[in-house]
This record gives C-alpha cells, structure tokens and sequence, in this order.
C-alpha cells in the first residue's frame, strides 16, 4: 500500500482510537502513541492487516466460498449493506439471531416460513383473508425479513465472516469460531484482537473510516471471483477440447476397423452373376431311354459327356 493509501486512512481518521482509559491491553502492539489522553493506531499495523485479509478473502472467493458481513451498530449499517451487495455476499446489519451459524437448519426454517408469509400475503390480495389476518401475518413477516434479509440466500456455512464491531457483534464471532469460520474484524483500541483471525486494527466509530476499509475487502472478494469464473470458463473450455479430440479419436478407430474388415474380407459375387471362370462346371445329367422300349429309365442316368456313346449291346 503507498504512500497516498496512507494518506487516505489519515483523512478517513482510521488511526484515531478511544481514550486511554478505555484502551484492552492486547492492542499495545497496534497503538503508536497517546495524544491528549486518546490513543493513535499505529497504521502501519493497519496496513499489514488489511493486506493479508485482502489476499486472505482473494483466494477463498477465487475457491467458491461465500463471505458474510457484520455490522449492527448504527454507523455500519448503510456501509456493510452496500459493501456487501456491491461484491454479491450475505450480510447482517441488525441484530444477529443466536444459532444462525450454530443452529442452522432452525434458521433455515425460519426462512422457509418468510418465503410462506410472503406467499400467502401475495395471494391475499382478491380479499380472500380478513384485515386482521394480514396485519398479523405483516408484522411477522416484517420481523423475519429485518433480521433475516441478508442471509435469505446463504444455503452453506460461509468460508469466512467480516465483521465491523467485535464487542457489539461478539455472539455472531464466537459463533463463527466455534464453527472454524475464520474472523476478519476491525479491531479499534478498546477491542481483544485475539478474538478474531486476522485483525485490522482501526476506528470501528467512524463511517469513512469503516467505509475506506470494507470496500477494499469488496474489491478483493470481487477479484477473487473474477478468478474463480476465469477458472471454469478454462475448465469448461479444456473440457469441450477434450471431448472434441475424444470423439476425433473414435472415429479414427471406428475408421481404421472398417478399412481392415474390407481389406481381409474376400468379395462375395451378387446375387445371379456369373460363376467366377475358375469354378468347375458341374457336369449335366441326361436321361437315356432303354433299348427297345419307348420309355426312359428313371433309374439310369448318365452325365452329359457320355451321352454320345452306345450302350454296349
């Protein structure tokens, strides 16, 4: 990251962290200095940590797996929606349900029954249901889709989380790591960096400070899928020349078959040609009557190159 990368953490206020008194003493290695009793974030840290998140979520995504982001706190909302909906993965930005992770087909359910009310309310329009019934069946559809609206498509375990707020989001962290989903977080001063796979340390409370980080974790997952579609476009395209030449090949053998059955196979005269001109001739029988009768003797016959022979008398 460059000089002018730092620059824009700076004007985005990243190293700014919370008052001394506030402060987790696992973050010493990340804070640069004490001014004004406010702690600064050392943002050569910040740097080493967004880099190897970034490589970190590339290669994952460039594996086919999904990421989900994690931002409840009022100043992420906005920014985790759009991140996440800008590079096409999950996200929460209200409260996280406990067992989403854990308890994962009771969400399911829960999903399949949002789908339902949305159905129903769907098919209630020709006034079908009472105005109470939809009242009732809206406000629990609103209630599912608030908590539930960004994981609705989220069919598998994510292969990694993001998350804004490691204190505020601490149930969905330990949730993720009790599944060996790797966390990435941004860690402010007052935060336990432990808790979470790779940190990144900087101010969680600030909206372009939060804004400036995650969207270049959305630009590394959106690289990370360009790679995996360039990956199966190859495959696919390996796998259609293999095939091609698979095909060329039968046909070769197919060919070469054929040509050696004719090339060992005598040829068979037609049906009414003439007898081949080294055939030898069957000889003709001919049928000589008695002497001295006027009818032929059935049981005498003679072959046709003897007919002009007298009988011996």
């Amino acid at each position: 990251m460059s000089g002018l990368q730092i620059q824009e953490l700076i004007e985005a206020g990243v190293h700014f962290g919370h008052r001394s008194s506030r402060w987790h003493p696992a973050m010493a290695p990340y804070i640069h200095q004490k001014h004004n009793k406010i702690h600064v974030i050392d943002l050569r840290q910040t740097v080493r940590g967004l880099v190897r998140a970034q490589h970190f979520l590339e290669s994952i995504c460039a594996a086919g797996h999904e990421v989900v982001f994690v931002g409840t706190k009022s100043q992420a909302r906005e920014v985790v929606r759009e991140q996440s909906g800008r590079c096409g993965m999950h996200f929460c930005v209200h409260r996280w349900l406990g067992g989403t992770l854990t308890n994962f087909q009771t969400i399911r359910s829960r999903l399949r029954r949002l789908e339902e009310l949305e159905r129903d309310l769907a098919d209630a329009e020709d006034g079908s249901r009472g105005k109470k019934e939809l009242a009732t069946m809206e406000r629990e559809r609103r209630k599912i889709f608030r908590n539930l609206e960004g994981i609705r498509n989220m069919s598998r375990m994510p292969g990694a989380m993001i998350t804004v707020d490691i204190r505020r989001d601490e149930i969905a962290v330990r949730e993720a790591r009790s599944k060996g989903i790797p966390v990435i977080s941004i860690v402010d001063t007052d935060c336990d960096p432990g808790m979470v796979d790779i940190a990144i340390p900087g101010n969680d409370d600030a909206y372009r400070s939060i804004e400036v980080i995650l969207s270049r974790l959305a630009d590394s997952i959106i690289a990370g899928r360009d790679k995996l579609v360039a990956q199966q476009a190859e495959e696919a395209a390996r796998k259609a020349s293999d095939d091609r030449k698979a095909k060329a090949k039968e046909h070769s053998r197919n060919l070469t078959k054929e040509n050696r059955a004719k090339e060992f196979t005598p040829p068979q005269p037609a049906p009414g040609a003439d007898a081949p001109a080294n055939a030898k001739a069957k000889p003709k029988l001919v049928v000589t009557p008695e002497k001295g009768t006027g009818k032929a003797d059935s049981d005498k016959e003679t072959p046709a190159s003897d007919a002009g022979e007298k009988p011996a008398e």
